[in-house]
């Protein structure tokens, strides 16, 4: 009796998960674009990281707030990335992974979607005080508002992804197969055989109010520079303005198409592969983008950029 208690626990607890479906021929190109693709994400990402953090002339408000950004996409990227080429290597029938890991990998990539709408709005803050309130700008943007701003912004996905995924982890499971390549809330919530009413009503209200907060604060925020830009005859200010907005402009939208493809594609059924690859290029694209696009268009981090390179290049000659 005991040895059968035993194997039901050990049944219960372990999944098979779908992971990245992959053919003979497919094999090894997506082994090595998902390897090379990870080993970038780190890189630029911790790179950029390192560049503000070492760099001075960088310890500005604005900057501090960015080490937020990097700091999500590698985390989003590590817990998605490793986990699917681990899959790709293993034959489709030994795919399992426990209940537990399952659970942590869907906290994590749900936080990674959520702080990726609220580091930006902070940010997106940060330039509103700028370049509306310049003069108020360095008793506004102390320190310990860019402590609070980055508090609220992971705090706020601890807490909510917390909220969501304790719904989940108190249901009883009747199923053991993760129709994903990776674990989120939704497929886990379909393990259950339980009503799942409470967690769709939550699952759909966290959403749509991350969204209009994120739209709304951010959509207002550009309103508001934008009347200030057109009233200035400042060029200097205008041009500042339209180089920092538009790069963070540029990084918003790409998170904001790459959720909102998986969200429209959550409502055909017939196009499931395409929203798998959807989910999957969400934590990848961006995080991938992202430390190039604020390498490119922010002035300061491509001088510094270019400084190392330049000093590199003198001491191999």
């Amino acid at each position: 009796m005991e040895n059968k208690t035993d194997m039901a626990m050990f049944h219960h607890n372990i999944l098979f998960i779908e992971g990245l479906t992959v053919t003979e021929q497919t094999f090894y190109p997506a082994f090595i674009l998902f390897l090379l693709a990870y080993v970038f994400i780190m890189v630029s990402n911790i790179g950029l990281l390192v560049l503000i953090t070492m760099g001075k002339t960088l310890h500005e408000p604005m900057y501090i707030l960015l080490c937020n950004l990097p700091v999500n996409d590698a985390l989003g990227a590590s817990v998605l990335i490793p986990r699917l080429l681990y899959d790709v290597v293993k034959p489709a029938s030994e795919r399992y992974i426990t209940f537990s890991e399952c659970i942590i990998q869907a906290y994590i990539s749900h936080v990674f979607g959520t702080t990726s709408h609220t580091v930006l709005m902070i940010m997106a803050y940060d330039r509103y005080v700028a370049i509306c309130n310049p003069l108020r700008y360095p008793t506004i943007m102390t320190n310990k508002m860019v402590i609070k701003l980055t508090v609220f912004a992971w705090g706020v996905a601890f807490v909510l992804v917390g909220i969501l995924l304790g719904l989940t982890v108190r249901l009883s499971h009747c199923r053991s197969s993760i129709e994903n390549p990776s674990c989120d809330n939704p497929s886990l919530f379909k393990l259950s055989c339980e009503d799942l009413l409470i967690n769709q009503i939550y699952g759909l209200t966290f959403t749509a109010v991350l969204w209009a907060s994120s739209i709304g604060s951010i959509a207002l925020t550009y309103v508001r520079i934008a009347e200030v830009c057109l009233r200035s005859k400042n060029s200097a200010l205008n041009s500042k303005a339209v180089t920092t907005c538009s790069t963070h402009l540029l990084v918003y939208i790409i998170v904001l198409c790459c959720g909102f493809i998986i969200i429209v594609l959550h409502r055909f059924p017939d196009y499931t592969f395409h929203r798998k690859m959807a989910g999957i290029m969400f934590q990848v694209v961006p995080p991938g983008l992202n430390p190039i696009i604020y390498g490119l268009q922010t002035k300061e981090i491509k001088q510094k950029i270019l400084n190392i390179f330049g000093k590199n290049r003198l001491n191999a000659l």
